[in-house]
């Protein structure tokens, strides 16, 4: 019993060093923060930002392997679609003749089509010399754009980051207006007005560092770039109002640096284990096989430690500087007491928890239908982007194209032509574009077979000369020895003796006349690009367009079929079919495994804290239950008003509901388990909900503001869905936990007592006589019975338990307790 005394008091005793050292040295910390936060502000330039979400797909998917091929195989240019509208055809065709003497346009598709030219609109599809992340590219479409300024013209481009750039303003409007949230409800919830800067100093300095650090993960995606500042104050407010309130509780009898000290040391571990549910969320999104899910976990976490480091080692210093401030500053408390809701749980706690658990089975089953989709197509978003209008207004007029990549093995035309022969065939393809099927000149195709012959009259070439130049490409043909007992037979793919006529008269090999050299080199251009695009070294490619819409059941059916189609020519485990619909597809299917998985490791994670939190087996149960079922409400609304939502913001915002909106429920009944016992039920659970409901709505009304922000003010719709998701769900928490939990508590208060497996430690029970000093938690009589935390001197006589801490034996010399105090005070500056 000795040594657990011991060992309780050596615990306490370096917490008070520790703290001591901090709150003494804090010269010391202001320094390493003003050098942090220096470094910061030049190390946020140097982060990278992944736009896209296909790369985080893992490497296995078919997305990831398509994307790679390709870019290892073909070169991808530079495309724009240019929209230009209320002009006359006459007007239309005008432009395009302009457009055509650009020499850094290669290709430029117009005609009098409805696909290129309707209700006063035209349609121009351009391809660009450069390659798509060439940022001569850009400079081309910009000429383009000086080009039409005098037009409405409309401009959709795979180029540059025109949206990122557009949700990084929005983001800082939104950051901007969560820093007023944060300010009106500090004021509002506060004691003293000076504790509000002392708050906003910890929380920004934190919020900067975490911004100036995101470079040492190398890439972060626009996803956590954009949202985790925001989540970031919203998550961690708790971490410094846990502090502030405990030294305001602490200076009430000690002066200033003994309260920061006392109650730093007391704050550490309780802020420390608090942290530990929303970080046990966050880390079940690091199981993803989505990226992403990683990327963010990562993101946060290291901006909770950082928010953690921040209340721990910067603010007891802040605390100093504006300790007397804090004093001078004291007013009235703004949040008023709540005794109606403890009554009303006490009267309801046998009719809310059965209502709460057919609401929990109903959600269940709604949530389960929810619309989840895995791309922006079918996405609604309150606010549009410039790039989102532009779409739009380019698809209302000329439709929408929905195309995916046909790679297989190069070397074979003729499974090609009758591949893309037998897709063009089905329904759900508009057409198809591959080598095979491309047309040339006269009605020929790019790879159709030709004699020389046919090739001299095509070119109106001497035939000699046509001849001349297949025999010398037939030196070089494997069947060289048959062909020449058939020569008059032997037959070349047209853009293969095209590419090596030029390549001969290129090295001065041939010579042509003028106009024939004109048609060549024109040809040449345009097979060249083909040829970039769509044939590598080892695999061709296709473009199939799609009749079908980006995703859905049909889409996905239909993806799968084309595989077996090209199985029929190829060996399956060659080809590949990257695009917009394969990426959703294989989102759509890391999310049947991942939605899962998130959900049973945050569960697990949370669990594991709340059982060493509570020491019971039931109140972990209980109060995951009442939050899972949020989750479930939270997410049963878009399904009952059939609104899509984004697969990736319903499993962040799922991982964060249970990581931070449980800490809600972990402040009731933590306090209500504490006093249940001291006072009536229904006394204690007015004590409860009058204890809690400040920190509540103080963390609460952060994120749930936070959330509505985002969502109603960004228009990318990953971002939005997690803001409106995490809004309502944390509206949805604070309802829950303020009016269905107390129920479920008075209810089921004595299930967590059987289910408790805590050690009940023997209490030793010290009689003393005389000047004594006490610090510990306390029970007995002392002259009258006393019970309670107690740090100070007694005269007279004691009897009592001491369960932590210690009581010590004093010499009395007969002095006043104030100046014993006073002295020891001293010594211990000293």
């Amino acid at each position: 019993m000795a040594e657990e005394h011991k060992n309780g008091s050596e615990e306490n005793s370096f917490m008070i060093k520790v703290s001591t050292f901090i709150v003494d040295r804090r010269n010391l910390f202001f320094l390493l923060f003003g050098i942090a936060l220096i470094f910061s502000v030049v190390s946020m330039n140097w982060v990278t930002v992944e736009n896209a979400l296909s790369a985080y797909l893992p490497d296995t998917t078919e997305t990831s392997q398509g994307l790679e091929r390709m870019e290892e195989q073909f070169v991808t240019y530079g495309t724009a679609k240019v929209m230009v509208a209320n002009i006359p055809y006459e007007e239309a065709d005008r432009i395009y003749e302009e457009l055509e003497q650009f020499d850094s346009i290669i290709m430029l598709d117009f005609d009098n089509s409805k696909k290129h030219y309707n209700n006063f609109s035209a349609l121009y599809n351009i391809t660009f010399g450069y390659e798509e992340t060439d940022a001569r590219a850009l400079a081309a479409l910009e000429e383009v754009r000086s080009l039409l300024e005098e037009y409405d013209v409309y401009i959709s481009t795979a180029m540059g980051d025109a949206s990122a750039e557009q949700l990084a303003k929005e983001m800082s409007v939104i950051s901007v207006l969560v820093a007023i949230v944060v300010v009106s409800v500090l004021l509002f919830t506060s004691q003293t007005w000076a504790e509000v800067p002392v708050l906003l100093l910890t929380f920004c300095s934190a919020a900067l560092i975490t911004k100036g650090t995101n470079f040492l993960t190398g890439t972060i995606s626009f996803v956590s770039n954009s949202v985790t500042i925001v989540l970031q104050l919203a998550l961690s407010v708790d971490y410094a109002v846990i502090f502030c309130n405990r030294y305001k509780e602490e200076h009430q009898s000690l002066g200033i640096r003994e309260a920061d000290i006392v109650a730093l040391s007391k704050a550490i571990p309780e802020i420390s284990s608090s942290s530990l549910t929303t970080v046990g969320g966050l880390i079940a999104m690091m199981f993803m096989q989505f990226g992403i899910g990683r990327d963010m976990a990562l993101c946060l976490i290291r901006a909770i430690f950082l928010s953690l480091l921040a209340v721990f080692l910067l603010m007891p210093g802040l605390i100093m500087l504006f300790g007397k401030a804090m004093d001078k500053t004291k007013h009235k408390s703004f949040i008023p007491e709540i005794p109606f809701v403890g009554k009303f749980a006490y009267k309801t706690r046998h009719i809310i928890p059965p209502l709460f658990l057919v609401v929990l089975v109903g959600a269940y089953m709604i949530q389960s239908r929810c619309p989840y989709v895995y791309g922006y197509t079918q996405l609604e978003t309150p606010v549009q982007s410039d790039a989102m209008m532009v779409d739009e207004m380019i698809e209302e007029g000329f439709g929408t194209e929905n195309f995916v990549a046909l790679v297989v093995p190069a070397g074979n035309y003729d499974k090609e032509k009758r591949l893309l022969k037998e897709l063009d065939a089905r329904p759900e393809v508009d057409h198809s574009q591959g080598l095979a099927n491309t047309e040339a000149m006269d009605g020929y195709m790019l790879t159709d077979k030709l004699t020389a012959r046919d090739f001299s009259e095509l070119l109106e070439l001497d035939y000699e000369i046509a001849e001349l130049l297949y025999m010398a490409y037939a030196v070089n043909d494997e069947n060289y020895a048959k062909i020449v007992n058939g020569f008059s037979n032997y037959s070349v793919p047209l853009i293969d003796m095209f590419m090596f006529l030029y390549d001969e008269v290129d090295e001065g090999y041939v010579t042509l006349e003028d106009d024939l050299m004109d048609t060549l080199e024109e040809a040449h251009t345009k097979m060249q690009i083909a040829l970039d695009q769509l044939q590598g070294e080892q695999y061709s490619r296709m473009l199939v367009y799609l009749t079908l819409p980006e995703e859905g059941n049909e889409t996905f059916a239909f993806l799968d079929e084309m595989h077996e189609i090209a199985g029929k020519y190829y060996d399956k485990a060659e080809v590949l079919v990257p695009g917009e619909s394969t990426s959703q597809y294989d989102l759509y299917k890391t999310f049947q495994r991942d939605n899962t998985v998130v959900n049973v490791v945050s569960i697990l994670a949370v669990l594991v804290v709340l059982l060493f939190t509570f020491m019971s087996a039931g109140m972990p149960v209980l109060l995951i239950a009442v939050i899972q079922g949020v989750i479930w409400v939270n997410f049963s609304f878009p399904s009952i008003q059939e609104k899509n939502v984004f697969f990736l913001s319903a499993m962040i915002v799922s991982s964060i509901q249970m990581g931070a909106n449980i800490d809600y429920a972990i402040v009731i009944s933590g306090r209500f388990m504490e006093i249940k016992n001291k006072m009536s039920k229904k006394d204690a659970i007015i004590e409860t909900m009058n204890f809690a409901f400040p920190t509540i709505v103080t963390s609460g009304t952060m994120l749930a503001l936070a959330g509505i922000f985002i969502g109603q003010m960004s228009s990318d719709g990953a971002v939005c869905g997690i803001g409106q998701c995490l809004g309502r769900g944390t509206i949805l928490s604070i309802f829950t936990v303020m009016f269905v939990l107390p129920q479920i508590l008075l209810l089921g208060e004595k299930i967590i007592d059987k289910t408790s497996f805590a050690v009940s430690i023997p209490l030793k029970l010290e009689r003393n006589s005389g000047l004594m000093r006490i610090d510990g938690f306390i029970q007995g009589q002392m002259n009258g019975s006393v019970m309670g935390e107690f740090h100070g001197l007694v005269r007279g006589d004691a009897n009592l338990f001491v369960n932590m801490g210690k009581l010590e034996q004093k010499p009395d010399d007969g002095r006043e307790l104030k100046e014993i105090i006073a002295q020891e005070e001293g010594e211990t500056h000293e």
